[in-house]
């Protein structure tokens, strides 16, 4: 199959040595050589999680970090509070429910990131503290949002409700403090930030997440924590792990530290912003709110004459270059880049030029070069080759 560059909201494009560590012989998973693998990925991931507490490795995708995180601090029965800004955050919401919750959904339109003063006066009114968990996401990417969870930290600490953090695709990207803000449950996944094949998700609990759990008995026996925190405290995982999918996370954190969390921060934020500059400047409409932007994948809205279906084949089909399109109410509506993996400057532009072959070939009126060039401002004029 010819070579893809993958523009997703993952999986994403991997590097070749991350790549290689999958061909690297098996290990004995309940040996030493395992419990320094699964040593050394936790220690690198407790930083980006901003805790001192565990990071727990699961294998699984995000999703089933989100089922874990529900079945091992929610009672059934219980009153959420869901404050979903997308598809994801339904699914999370949904997820709860079939736990037994009783889910109450803070309405968000579309491309908006959560309202804090909507959130503050809901938490307010809950005088009884009868909602006894929030559902937040970090980083929306059907939508291309992001939330602000240090600005909303203050606001769900004064109501006291354990707070449960799909950060599957924020960790990473941009800067995360779970002790510091005060959440309760965090979780992500390999195949986002880190730049690594899916199959693998980790989850943070803070102490009193941890009492809580150890009193919740929804049913539950491969997403059990308690059993995942005991194997871990021996090098373990409970049950077999992905180990060629660990060698390559521990391979894509080595490279991730070697950058620098900052240096990622950055560069997320960098891509995005090129992106969207040249899309608008080629008639996109950028579906993110201003100031909910986020750093990890830019949605956006084509020209009215653009069949989305028709132009995303045309994209992967004719040139390799891989986009998303709409989830849901969204589908066949807009696009979506991602930023994620091991792609530089050069590899935007390259999906950036092609975009604008493909309208032309549309016959959508576009002056050839001005997405680019609006991307080459937005880089500042300085074009690097990838990930260092």
């Amino acid at each position: 199959m010819p070579r893809q560059l993958l523009f997703l909201p993952g999986p994403v494009s991997v590097a070749q040595p991350v790549t290689e560590a999958l061909a690297r012989p098996l290990i004995d998973h309940r040996g030493p050589e395992f419990a320094e693998l699964l040593t050394r990925i936790t220690e690198a991931l407790r930083p980006l999680f901003g805790t001192r507490n565990d990071v727990i490795v699961l294998g699984s995708s995000g999703t089933g970090a989100l089922e874990t995180a529900v079945a091992n601090t929610l009672f059934p029965g219980d009153l959420v509070l869901s404050c979903g800004v997308g598809f994801f955050g339904d699914r999370f919401a949904t997820i709860a429910q079939n736990y037994g919750c009783e889910v109450e959904r803070l309405e968000t339109p579309l491309g908006s990131a959560l309202d804090l003063q909507a959130l503050a006066d809901r938490l307010r009114k809950d005088a009884r503290h009868q909602i006894a968990a929030v559902l937040l996401t970090h980083n929306e990417t059907s939508t291309g949002v992001t939330n602000d969870m240090a600005a909303l930290a203050p606001v769900l600490r004064s109501h006291g409700a354990l707070t449960l953090v799909d950060s599957i695709s924020g960790i990473g990207a941009s800067e995360f403090r779970m002790d510091e803000w005060g959440y309760d449950v965090a979780v992500t996944a390999s195949q986002k930030a880190f730049a690594a094949p899916p199959g693998v998700s980790m989850i943070a609990l803070s102490d009193r997440a941890w009492e809580r759990s150890s009193k919740v008995r929804a049913p539950r026996f491969y997403f059990d924590l308690a059993a995942a925190r005991n194997a871990a405290r021996l090098g373990q995982m409970p049950w077999t792990p992905p180990i060629s999918i660990l060698f390559a996370l521990d391979e894509a954190l080595r490279r991730y530290h070697a950058e620098g969390a900052h240096n990622a921060y950055a560069r997320h934020a960098r891509y995005a912003a090129a992106v969207r500059a040249a899309l608008e400047r080629l008639g996109f409409t950028i579906f993110s709110q201003s100031g909910a932007h986020s750093p990890t994948v830019v949605a956006a809205t084509p020209p009215a004459e653009v069949d989305v279906p028709d132009f995303l084949q045309r994209l992967r089909n004719e040139y390799g270059i891989v986009l998303s399109g709409g989830q849901g109410s969204l589908a066949r509506k807009i696009v979506r880049f991602g930023t994620m993996g091991d792609v530089g400057e050069r590899d935007i532009l390259a999906a950036l030029a092609t975009i604008e072959l493909a309208l032309l070939q549309m016959g959508i009126a576009v002056e050839p070069g001005t997405g680019c060039a609006a991307a080459i401002e937005a880089f500042g004029g300085r074009v690097t080759s990838g990930v260092a």
